[in-house]
């Protein structure tokens, strides 16, 4: 797969080292001559270019790549440049970095934004799935947005500990995806009970979330 990356700054450099230890050709865009270091990524293709110029995208043959990852510190920078990606060469995939939690409802669709990665969001999801039991912690929203990926930690007064997840009326459209427990990863059969600490990763949409959360945990949650 070929994927091209503007921005070559730190978090960009390192998505370009996890992609081509994957096996992957990467190509990181940057406009800033300091920030072009080949040393850094020696396996990766370089180019000093303006991400949001179409001559510069043309120049990096955009319309060979598979993905295209707009990672710079700039949201504006990063609409353009997946817009351009997307209405100019057809990039089949394209991700969108948001820097401020504010612009994140600017990375959809309409702005040729596939997949938005919002990285204070996935701090506070991470911090808030570490230190809450029994709420509905929202890790993920998928491209559509009407759909998230979940995590709900079951309290010790859930009324479905013990019993097999097959059992358990979840809301329409819910389904539970995996399942965390002593360091393992278990997918989820009918049979298997559930217990008090288990991690439940869900995907469901967003007008059922808060029904999700009342039906496992209850307690504090209007149930």
């Amino acid at each position: 797969m070929r994927v091209a990356i503007a921005g070559a700054g730190a978090v960009g450099r390192s998505i370009a080292r996890e992609l081509i230890t994957n096996g992957h050709e990467v190509l990181l865009i940057d406009k800033n001559p300091s920030a072009i270091k080949p040393e850094r990524v020696a396996d990766a293709e370089w180019l000093l270019a303006d991400a949001c110029e179409l001559s510069s995208l043309e120049e990096a043959r955009l319309d060979n790549c598979d993905v295209v990852i707009a990672a710079t510190g700039d949201d504006k920078a990063n609409l353009v440049c997946s817009l351009l990606a997307k209405t100019e060469f057809g990039v089949p995939r394209t991700v969108g970095r948001v820097n401020h939690p504010n612009n994140e409802w600017l990375f959809t669709e309409a702005w040729g934004v596939d997949v938005n990665v919002s990285t204070p969001r996935i701090m506070s999801a991470l911090v808030e799935e570490a230190v809450t039991v029994g709420d509905l912690v929202r890790l993920f929203t998928f491209r559509q947005g009407q759909a998230n990926l979940v995590e709900i930690t079951l309290p010790a007064d859930s009324p479905y500990v013990g019993k097999p997840t097959g059992l358990v009326p979840f809301p329409e459209n819910c389904a539970l995806v995996t399942l965390l427990r002593d360091g393992q990863v278990y997918v989820p059969t009918p049979e298997q009970p559930l217990e008090q600490g288990d991690e439940l990763l869900f995907v469901v949409p967003t007008e059922k979330e808060d029904e999700l959360e009342r039906l496992l945990a209850p307690t504090g949650h209007g149930g």
